[in-house]
């Protein structure tokens, strides 16, 4: 038996996780094949490579299985694909709440402004920088939720590709691409990667240099608005409004001028592209 299978079978539901119904709906079909092929529970844990618990677990709908265990279970089991059906269903389970919340939100975006001012922006991380992140939180994540917060991370990234395009603007902090997170490689493909996004059409990325005397976004912090077609939005500002998202004219108005008078303050795209591209080269 493998002992990284134990591992690789999929992942805990959190508890009070919205998702759970599902969850177990599609653990009770996992066991309903099993048993309509006369296998018992060690006998698919030993085909897959799996542990008889982490089966167990699966079939009460106390973990969520993996899309490749669905793969291969549903070969194994003769399933008729009934559960490689759910595969979407359960990578999109395996992200946490608030992680699914805001990807909806993005999803549905035409128009994106965000400042970052303690890291790189989230949708512009790689895998190996998101993972540092998660690696470095205090208290301590388990493997598994630094995975798990890693791919959720990367699935947001899918709004990059959608048709039409959003329009997406940024603007990070001068010490957000020098800071060494998870290492000098790992920052210098960050940085690799800023220059590759920037390149896209529908995307503008400036820097705030840290020797600026005026800043707008330094008494408050992070700044995210989403706009959507139509004509709603939403924004964000930890530092603001009680850390509460806010949807009304007026807070959306207080958000926008502060990211306006920090876009003006900022490097222009064209120096920020230099400055980053200078920053690459000193590594």
């Amino acid at each position: 038996m493998s002992n990284e299978g134990v591992d690789e079978a999929g992942w805990d539901l959190e508890p009070g996780d919205e998702s759970a119904p599902l969850v177990e709906a599609v653990g009770r079909l996992v066991k309903f094949c099993r048993e309509a092929a006369g296998m018992r529970v060690a006998d698919l844990g030993d085909a897959l490579g799996y542990g008889e618990d982490m089966i167990r677990k699966i079939e009460r709908g106390a973990r969520i299985p993996r899309p490749e265990f669905l793969d291969r279970a549903d070969e194994l089991l003769n399933a008729g694909g009934h559960l490689k059906a759910f595969k979407e269903d359960m990578e999109k389970a395996r992200y946490p709440k608030k992680v699914r919340e805001l990807k909806q939100l993005e999803d549905r975006a035409v128009e994106l402004m965000q400042y970052s001012n303690h890291n790189v922006q989230g949708l512009l991380q790689t895998p190996e920088y998101a993972r540092a992140l998660f690696e470095m939180a205090q208290p301590a994540y388990s493997m598994d939720e630094v995975e798990r917060g890693t791919a959720a991370r990367m699935a947001r990234k899918a709004i990059f590709e959608r048709e039409p395009a959003p329009t997406l603007s940024f603007v990070q902090e001068q010490v957000t691409l020098e800071r060494p997170l998870g290492g000098r490689m790992v920052l210098r493909r960050q940085l690799e990667h800023l220059l590759e996004v920037a390149q896209l059409r529908n995307v503008t990325l400036q820097v705030m240099p840290t020797d600026r005397e005026d800043h707008a976004g330094a008494q408050h912090g992070l700044i995210q608005v989403l706009k959507f077609a139509d004509g709603t939005a939403i924004g964000r500002c930890p530092g603001a409004f009680n850390g509460r998202p806010v949807s009304n004219p007026r807070d959306l108005r207080i958000l926008e001028l502060r990211y306006g008078m920090i876009r003006a303050q900022a490097l222009s795209p064209r120096e920020s592209l230099a400055f980053i591209e200078r920053t690459l080269g000193e590594l």
